[in-house]
């Protein structure tokens, strides 16, 4: 299904500010809510898509790679949008009880929550888009504390329970005659609070530590290719599972081939003799060099094919193939030698082309 743009969801302007974002985020989310509409599925959509353009456009990373790259942009950089309401409503249960007071009837966040999906750029030469390499990474990310084991706790001691839902992870208002029930803001859900939490990441459960990840790049790749490392991304909290590493393939630019699919194309100048007389030459191609046959009387801009010798397919068996592109080189600084041969030359054509048109007038 083709996403609306977000600006367009939101029915605000590019320029728009967080605050204009906000104002007209409540509107359409109190004129949405699945509780002030039962059953009605436009209603839902219409709540699903505010919230996930809400998401983008206040986080100023986000809204950074939307601006420029859309929609394929935020999925290339790991963001997955909001996979129901209870997604929604966990994410956004301060922003509930800020706009309307309540949060919602459905379950707060629970007290694992998975870990976030990270993104990084590679640069690799034109030959590993090619053929294809293996290399490794370094990458930054937060992972489980070694000292408490993602408990946040000091060692010999435990979680108190949250004073305020005393435990349950859930407050309960009344507003109207609905009766409310939401994630408790004090311990956002996990129903107990760190008292002595641990020195080493300072109750947070998680450590930032450089890491290396072995990447394995199949040949055929491009720039804007994207490879998935499970597991590779930032720890989950409280026993929720890591996120995902996404690497982002930039393929840079060859001094010889330029790529266009699967195919390459190359020039290669060739003196006015050769290209008269026809000749075996030596090309590059991706593999080292190959004789090429230039057939006679070739014209400048004309094209050789090399059948299977451009980039391999990357889903499935086969190859592109190299376009030699061949360019005539006008001769200069010639010899008197050359010119008097070429004086000669250029008489004996004119006599034949004279020959030509005389056949003409004279049918």
């Amino acid at each position: 299904m083709i996403k609306r743009d977000y600006y367009e969801a939101l029915n605000v302007p590019r320029d728009a500010s967080e605050e204009e974002i906000k104002r007209s985020y409540r509107r359409l989310a109190m004129e949405y809510h699945p509780d002030r509409n039962p059953g009605d599925k436009e209603a839902e959509e219409r709540f699903k898509e505010a919230a996930e353009a809400y998401e983008v456009l206040m986080d100023p990373q986000k809204r950074e790679i939307y601006n420029h790259y859309g929609h394929e942009g935020l999925q290339g950089a790991g963001f997955r949008g909001f996979s129901g309401f209870d997604d929604i409503f966990a994410s956004f249960s301060d922003i509930f009880e800020e706009f309307f007071g309540f949060g919602t009837t459905r379950q707060g966040r629970t007290a694992s929550r998975p870990g976030a999906d990270l993104r990084y750029d590679l640069n690799i030469s034109f030959a590993d888009a090619a053929f294809g390499r293996e290399t490794e990474i370094e990458i930054s990310r937060l992972e489980t504390c070694s000292v408490c084991g993602g408990s946040g706790c000091k060692e010999n001691s435990r979680p108190g329970t949250c004073p305020t839902c005393r435990g349950r992870g859930q407050v309960v208002r009344a507003e109207g005659f609905f009766r409310i029930s939401t994630t408790c803001p004090h311990c956002r859900g996990a129903g107990t609070i760190i008292t002595n939490p641990c020195e080493n990441c300072a109750g947070s459960g998680q450590t930032r530590v450089k890491k290396k990840a072995a990447i394995k790049i199949p040949p055929g790749v491009d720039t804007g290719s994207r490879l998935r490392l499970r597991g590779e991304g930032e720890s989950g909290e409280r026993g929720g599972p890591p996120g995902d590493l996404y690497v982002v393939l930039h393929v840079e630019p060859h001094d010889f081939f330029e790529r266009k699919g699967y195919d390459i194309y190359c020039h290669v100048p060739i003196p006015f003799t050769q290209a008269a007389l026809g000749d075996k030459i030596e090309v590059t191609t991706l593999k080292g060099t190959k004789k090429v046959t230039i057939p006679e009387g070739i014209q400048s801009g004309e094209a050789i094919v090399l059948k299977g010798e451009g980039i391999p397919f990357l889903q499935g068996h086969g190859k592109g193939d190299q376009i030699i592109e061949v360019i005539v080189n006008t001769p200069v600084s010639l010899t008197a030698r050359q010119k008097e041969i070429l004086c000669e030359f250029a008489e004996i054509e004119a006599e034949k082309h004279a020959g030509f048109f005389k056949k003409i007038f004279r049918k």
